[in-house]
């Protein structure tokens, strides 16, 4: 599996020059704003969102400030939205170090979202990249919808198939496909490979969920530092369980339902975990996340090879092939 390093080889040095500008983006004149944006940025994530906004644009033209700016952006919102979903679910962790909200609780870290996300929106209005605003406030329509609707769903255990999608379009892979339309619009008017780009984004983040969705049931930690078995404990249905819910009989999977609405102790957790593997549900679950690679690569042919292109097929078995 490649790693994060030789992904980026084609766009280090505009990383290194995106970390300045991301972390002088986060400044404020009132301390405690600067302190915890100084905590979140000892915080080294993976910074996959603007990997891919910098190598969209350098697929489609020359990298330019607008490029960062856009990068910027992406990673301010999803930042933003990192904060407030631990607020929501109550998470003290993100990936083994301390939720903001855990730290300075959750009054500070509601506002500090929000000085986030309007610091991205204030960087597209001084640079006049007004088009980037239409983009990111569609993405944070739908990532707000996408988590209502399962939040609906999770109470009533009642989600299928077609609205599994719907949910998990709207909650990840519409940041990712905000990601690749920003880059490539940074650098082309070139609707064609603007386009390309947004399928390209679409693809990848759904097979970046599911495979997501699937650690939860054989990882040792998912890609977005959760537990195995968490959304089990937070009751959440995602595809490997819908799909074995399906193969059983109606008074079986009632029966599995019920397991899942009134525990979350490990006994339970690994009852459904068997239940899943029993019934072929993360093999299903793997053979979709497949195809949604497939199509993301071949949203890629577009392009002529290139040092970008590979990074960007790379990047897409990172994602899909990870098993933590």
């Amino acid at each position: 599996m490649p790693s994060l390093s030789e992904i980026s080889r084609s766009v280090k040095n505009e990383l290194a020059q995106f970390e300045d500008i991301f972390k002088a983006s986060m400044r404020s004149d009132v301390r405690i704003v600067d302190l915890v944006a100084r905590y979140i940025i000892r915080q080294k994530g993976k910074k996959i969102r603007p990997r891919l906004v910098l190598l969209s644009a350098k697929i489609c033209g020359e990298i330019t400030e607008r490029t960062f700016r856009g990068a910027s952006l992406v990673e301010l919102l999803h930042t933003a939205t990192l904060i407030h979903d631990d607020v929501v679910d109550n998470a003290d962790k993100r990936r083994g170090i301390w939720s903001i909200n855990a730290l300075f609780k959750n009054k500070v870290a509601v506002l500090m979202g929000d000085y986030l996300l309007s610091r991205g929106l204030m960087i597209s209005i001084d640079g006049k990249d007004y088009d980037f605003l239409g983009v990111i406030t569609e993405a944070v329509k739908r990532m707000s919808e996408g988590e209502l609707l399962q939040i609906q769903k999770t109470r009533k255990l009642d989600i299928d198939e077609e609205t599994y999608f719907r949910v998990i379009s709207d909650k990840t892979a519409s940041l990712l496909e905000t990601c690749c339309v920003i880059g490539a619009m940074s650098t082309t008017n070139d609707q064609k490979f603007i386009e390309s780009m947004k399928q390209f984004g679409h693809s990848l983040g759904m097979a970046f969920q599911i495979r997501d969705d699937i650690l939860d049931y054989e990882g040792t930690a998912n890609l977005i530092g959760k537990p195995v078995g968490g959304d089990i404990k937070e009751k959440k249905i995602t595809l490997p369980l819908i799909y074995a819910l399906n193969k059983v009989s109606k008074s079986e999977a009632s029966r599995i339902k019920n397991v899942l609405k009134n525990g979350n102790d490990k006994t339970k957790v690994r009852e459904i975990i068997s239940f899943v593997k029993a019934n072929n549900g993360i093999d299903y679950a793997l053979k979709i996340s497949q195809n949604y690679s497939v199509q993301a690569k071949d949203a890629l042919n577009i392009f002529p090879e290139s040092e970008m292109k590979s990074s960007l097929i790379k990047l897409v078995d990172f994602v899909t092939q990870r098993d933590t």
